[in-house]
């Protein structure tokens, strides 16, 4: 900031500095003559010439501590941004049917879970038309017929995404299964432990709850009561898609397989914790959902500006003492004036 008066009305103490003047030439000494012929014509001294100078270095004096009066300062702005994040918890399917080949990224074929992760981690650290979430907590749940916390809350998001980077499908038959009450629940005692003011889930499956002890929808009552929103999101549609099926001989083919997404649970969660619930096809969907997501759920940032001011008062009552003084050295010495 530039300079400011913090009192600006003292100038107008500054009128007083011709009266100044007017008095200390009034107060000097003169001399009467018959005639000024002779002055007049005489070539005029330097002394001469400066004798009105000590009158004028006090009217001077007297403007600049009008000046100083009027408190001369600048003002050094601070400004201090605090964010208030949000806790997320991305609770992720990846049971067998995660592994069907019905997204198309560029010209290739591609998992289900391969192109979440792809969503997720652009979701996380900002890429693209997604802007990243830089103060949110964010950890992972999976769930295939159990539930695992993977990754807990933490801002250090380039681990999380290289964490997001290993998840796979589940290979083992006794562990397959889907069980969504079972990854909200436990996302939920996550979060619940935490002091954060926004918390929120987002739950991303592709069929239908067929495993676990806990029902989706106690699992989204459970939400409710601890004020965490739900962000549903089905992936894939109902009917036949092509999954990789290993032969005996240890080959891998595309077979289509039924497959049944549970859209009806997932809007009832959504509805039950103030959430909303998306569906996405394919992997265009499933980039708007994340992007509406990352549109609704912001963090809170709060600006406070601070002043601080630097006085310059000083400079200005120092420069007119100076001139006080040498009025004063000037008109009782070398320009002093006849009594």
């Amino acid at each position: 900031m530039g300079l400011e008066l913090r009192d600006p009305l003292f100038l107008l103490a500054g009128l007083l500095a011709p009266l100044a003047w007017w008095l200390v030439q009034r107060g000097s000494g003169r001399l009467t003559y018959s005639s000024l012929a002779l002055v007049e014509a005489a070539p005029r001294s330097l002394r001469a010439r400066l004798a009105a100078l000590p009158a004028l270095l006090l009217a001077l004096a007297v403007l600049l501590f009008a000046v100083a009066l009027a408190g001369p300062r600048s003002g050094d702005a601070t400004t201090e941004i605090h964010r208030e994040g949000i806790a997320i918890a991305m609770v992720v399917d990846h049971s067998g049917s995660m592994e069907a080949r019905d997204f198309v990224q560029g010209n290739t074929g591609v998992s289900r879970l391969d192109a979440v992760k792809a969503v997720m981690r652009k979701f996380v650290l900002g890429e693209e038309e997604l802007s990243g979430r830089p103060d949110d907590l964010i950890g992972v749940v999976l769930f295939a017929r159990y539930a695992d916390a993977i990754c807990p809350l933490t801002l250090d998001h380039l681990n999380l995404a290289n964490i997001l980077d290993q998840i796979e499908i589940v290979r083992d038959r006794a562990e397959d299964g889907t069980a969504v009450g079972e990854g909200l629940a436990l996302a939920v005692e996550r979060l619940r432990r935490h002091p954060a003011k926004s918390k929120v889930v987002i739950l991303l499956t592709d069929g239908v709850s067929n495993a676990g002890e806990i029902d989706p929808l106690q699992a989204a009552t459970l939400a409710a009561a601890h004020d965490i929103r739900v962000y549903a999101v089905g992936a894939g549609r109902t009917g036949t898609a092509p999954i990789p099926v290993a032969l005996p001989d240890g080959r891998r083919v595309l077979r289509r397989v039924r497959v049944e997404l549970d859209e009806k649970t997932l809007q009832k969660i959504a509805s039950r914790t103030g959430g909303r619930y998306f569906h996405a096809a394919n992997v265009d969907a499933l980039e708007e959902v994340y992007e509406e997501i990352d549109r609704l759920e912001r963090s809170e940032i709060t600006e406070l500006r601070y002043l601080q001011y630097t006085e310059h008062y000083a400079a200005w009552v120092g420069a007119g003492l100076v001139a006080v003084v040498f009025s004063a050295l000037l008109g009782g010495t070398v320009l002093r004036r006849f009594p």
